[in-house]
């Protein structure tokens, strides 16, 4: 047991694990971030081998109570998002919350149908935070999922609670300990939301059956079940036509949800148009001269109500019963109000206008939903693999194993990710890391799932399987950050909580009041209490923060930005320095030829051929670069190769011994004239690395090689500084280095020759004075990405850990996506402050409107509505891709 006082977020648990987990001896590690408390399990003689490795990432420890034998299944374990409402990661990386529960037992997870606003949510959290034995919520409503962490032996006190507020609840999945069996079908026929009712109406009634899991785009169903053979499940699936095939049932749960929402049916919007045709006749027969109570404008209201509000009616009840004042008791007071003071059409008017807002918001949520799903939609189904007989074979993606050869042509989308080990083409990888133009790929270079062959045949050895590919970790952490609470949405939600019951507590002293003490009409006085009601709904402002949220998270995936959460989408914009990694960030990463000067008559070309055709023959890096900046030109016939160990190679071209290698080579050859001396020690100077062509009479050429700045570096800088951002290089290479690649991005702060911990004593120095973000690629860059506010991974495609890790994932390497990540932020910032301030003022305008008399009942609620979806569909701009307003919006 370790006591780790600098380990108090998710950040700093990745570091950990990343340092620990690989070790020899280490069994598991056991986090309690609250606790600033970590247990490892291992075999090893001596606990100073992992407190070395954790000082090394820049974690302070303490010994806790001393080693011990701990069964590990009893040891208390915070879940990845053990952070939640309660206990949040601050942007500096400080515990937010003041108490947290550290979760234990199993993990339930359920599908709630009509679950997919902030109303619904405070409902179940209500209901279920007096259920004994429940530890944590967590709420994906964009997904309509909720995973119930729980000690109960059965999930079923969970299931009645729900029931009994009117949710529409099942098992997706369970965890933990259980004595559930599990049961995988494939169904070829199963493709579409409708196949899926039909199977949970068959299956869900089922003795013995527990859970359904459906995975639509994969056409896979999973059964848990106590059953102790599975004929029943599968005879029930064949009589509905379904024709199952029965698979392993060993394999774990898919990492990815991918079938959403079940939409708005036909039914219902025939019934809502309905229900409108009737209000509005309802309205036109008094307006025509028919008395508001006569039965035939009754009949109609009454009609309407039933056929457009009765859910409205339900959910009111059920706020009722368990005393949540939400916008569906609000809005059932109203329209029961309204009845009741004989207000027949407007109450059947308001009702009806309120469930097409619902409906239409329902709508905006599914858009802003399936720009996540699109990920998914990406990845094809099938993949052309080589068999063991040499022939190849359409075959389901998610049954390809690590190692195969898949082949790729012309047009196709790319199945799984892999390493090229044959054929050449250009791979649209838009999808993947926001690029614009096609990548060419060669033998040994990485392909990615969801990705495109422009041209030519592509073979590739799998390196992930189905499930655990770069786009299906960038879909499962895009679903996790969306379902993570933004600042602006906890405040938004802590203000609605407030000021819906202020609102109700208002409108009961406006109906009261007047009539009582100053002989006001009860009529009119009540009327305007029902109308303030109905203004009051606070709709347009919960609603409008996760929208748009969900649509800048989805957008930023789309240009190749992986953002952790809301958290970090919102506090990008407040960054006032970030700090930069020289090697892999600010520059490629690996050398190449930057300066071939002849030093006689002969020609570059005829340089670079003979130096290229003598190093393709060597492995040294230097020599590699030199062959790469040849390219594909044939090569000059070599004999009699020698390397010479420290100092370079020879060889004969045409006749001619040729040497390539370092300053001791051209000493000892007596070719070390003058202006050779010069050139080497000038582009020494510059950081690179040269080397001399030459005979054994005469040196021909000086090369040098360099890790060379990316072409977008000094871009990214310039565009940093003119958002107001301080561009600092951090790196532990040598200091002229440092200087020389800061001079060229132009970056004035640069600091080398730096360990892991000078790295993050720096950070903290920065942070002292304004948010920081870090970026790096390394594993040494880990304590300072954990430290600093917002962690960016340079590069992430395909780097599993970098994915998991950073807050943010550029996952093309191009430095500037930070700066497009900060203009997004700052219009993300933007739009929330505009749909916050657009929905409290037109509240405050209707308000006053209201208690003058001057706003009926009918509107109230298209007030209401539009205030609804003006901020909705100003969150969904998000998604319009468009740099151009991106930069508009930066300043």
């Amino acid at each position: 047991m370790f006591t780790i006082p600098n380990m108090d977020c998710r950040k700093e648990e990745a570091a950990i694990r990343a340092r620990l987990e690989p070790l020899a001896g280490v069994v598991t590690l056991a986090f309690d971030l609250p606790a600033r408390r970590l247990s490892v399990v291992h075999t090893l003689p001596t606990t100073e081998p992992l407190v070395a490795h954790l000082h090394a990432i820049g974690m302070e420890v303490r010994a806790g109570d001393g080693p011990q034998r701990t069964n590990t299944s009893a040891m208390p374990t915070a879940a990845p998002s053990a952070v939640n409402e309660i206990t949040g990661c601050s942007p500096c990386g400080k515990a937010s919350g003041t108490s947290s529960v550290v979760a234990s037992g199993n993990t339930t997870q359920f599908v709630i149908t009509n679950m997919d606003c902030p109303t619904e949510e405070a409902l179940i959290r209500k209901r279920l935070g007096r259920v004994d034995g429940i530890d944590r919520l967590d709420f994906d409503l964009m997904n309509r999922r909720l995973a119930v962490q729980h000690r109960l032996d059965d999930p079923a006190p969970v299931i009645d609670a729900l029931h009994e507020i009117g949710m529409n609840v099942t098992v997706e999945r369970e965890a933990g300990s259980s004595a559930l069996g599990q049961a995988t079908y494939l169904i070829e026929k199963m493709d579409c939301p409708t196949e899926e009712a039909l199977l949970r109406k068959v299956l869900e009634g089922m003795p013995g059956v527990s859970a359904l899991q459906f995975d639509l785009m994969s056409r896979k169903l999973t059964v848990a079940h106590t059953l102790a053979d599975v004929a029943p499940i599968t005879a029930a699936i064949d009589r509905i036509g379904m024709s199952p095939l029965l698979q392993d049932s060993s394999q774990p749960a898919p990492v990815v949800t991918r079938e959403f929402g079940m939409g708005i049916s036909k039914a219902q919007w025939l019934r809502m148009g309905a229900a409108g045709a009737l209000a509005v006749g309802a309205e036109v027969l008094v307006f025509s001269g028919q008395a508001e109570t006569s039965w035939l404008v009754i009949a109609a209201s009454l009609a309407a109500i039933a056929l457009g509000g009765v859910e409205t009616l339900k959910k009111g009840w059920i706020a009722l019963r368990t005393l949540s004042l939400n916008m569906n008791l609000l809005m059932t007071i109203a329209v029961i109000g309204a009845a009741l003071i004989g207000q027949w059409p407007e109450a059947a008017v308001v009702i009806w206008l309120f469930g097409v807002a619902e409906m239409i918001e329902a709508l905006s949520l599914d858009r802003a939903r399936n720009a996540i799903r699109k990920l998914m939609d990406l990845a094809p189904e099938t993949a052309l693999v080589q068999q063991p007989d040499g022939r190849w074979q359409e075959v389901k993606a998610e049954t390809v194993t690590l190692g195969a050869v898949v082949r790729v042509r012309p047009g196709e989308r790319i199945a799984l990710d892999g390493l090229v080990v044959s054929g050449a083409s250009a791979v649209n990888q838009a999808p993947i890391t926001g690029e614009s133009m096609p990548v060419e790929k060669a033998p040994g270079d990485t392909v990615f799932a969801g990705t495109i062959n422009e041209r030519g045949t592509l073979e590739f050895e799998v390196r992930s399987r189905k499930g655990n590919t770069t786009l299906d970790r960038i879909a499962r952490s895009v679903q996790e950050a969306q379902g993570q609470r933004a600042p602006t949405q906890r405040f938004v939600d802590r203000f609605a909580s407030l000021y819906t019951p202020a609102v109700f507590a208002l409108a009961v002293l406006i109906a009261v009041i007047p009539p009582l003490f100053f002989s006001g009409g009860w009529f009119d006085w009540a009327y305007k209490a029902l109308v303030l009601l109905v203004i009051a709904c606070p709709c347009a402002l919960v609603i409008s923060t996760p929208v748009t949220v969900v649509s800048g998270l989805a957008a930023a995936a789309r240009r190749g930005i992986l953002v952790k959460g809301g958290l970090y989408l919102e506090q990008g914009r407040l960054l006032r320095a970030v700090a930069l990694d020289k090697t892999g960030t600010l520059t490629h990463g690996r050398p190449a030829l930057t300066d071939t000067i002849p030093l006689g008559d002969t020609p570059q070309a005829e340089v670079l051929r003979i130096a290229a055709s003598l190093d393709a023959l060597s492995e040294h890096p230097v020599a590699t670069a030199i062959v790469n900046a040849y390219g594909d030109m044939p090569h000059a016939n070599v004999q009699r190769f020698e390397a010479l160990a420290g100092r370079g190679v020879k060889g004969d071209i045409d006749g001619q011994t040729y040497y390539v290698g370092n300053h001791r080579l051209a000493t000892e050859l007596g070719v070390m004239a003058e202006p050779v001396r010069a050139h080497l020690e000038r582009l020494e100077a510059e950081a690179k690395t040269a080397v001399v062509l030459a005979t054994d009479k005469v040196a021909l050429a000086v090369l040098a090689v360099a890790d060379t700045v990316r072409e977008s570096s000094k871009e990214a800088v310039a565009e940093l500084k003119r958002l107001g951002v301080e561009p600092v290089m951090l790196t532990g290479d040598n200091g002229r280095t440092a200087a020389a690649v800061a001079a060229h991005v132009g970056i004035s702060d640069a600091r080398g020759d730096l360990l892991p911990q000078d790295k993050l004593e720096a950070i903290e120095k920065l942070a002292a004075m304004g948010p920081v973000g870090m970026v790096g690629d390394g594993v040494n860059d880990a304590p300072a990405l954990a430290k600093s506010n917002i962690g960016f991974a340079m590069g992430a495609a395909g780097t599993d850990t970098a994915i998991e890790t950073a807050d943010v994932a550029l996952m093309q390497d191009d430095l500037r996506k930070l700066p497009e990540f900060i203009i997004l932020s700052r219009r993300v910032g933007g739009i929330l402050k505009a749909n916050i301030a657009f929905a409290i003022g037109t509240k405050a305008i209707f308000m006053v409107l209201a208690f003058t008399g001057h706003a009926s009942l009918w509107l109230a609620i298209l007030a209401d509505m539009g205030a609804s979806l003006v901020v909705v569909f100003n969150g969904l701009r998000l998604l319009r891709d468009s740099s151009a307003e991106d930069r508009r919006h930066a300043g």
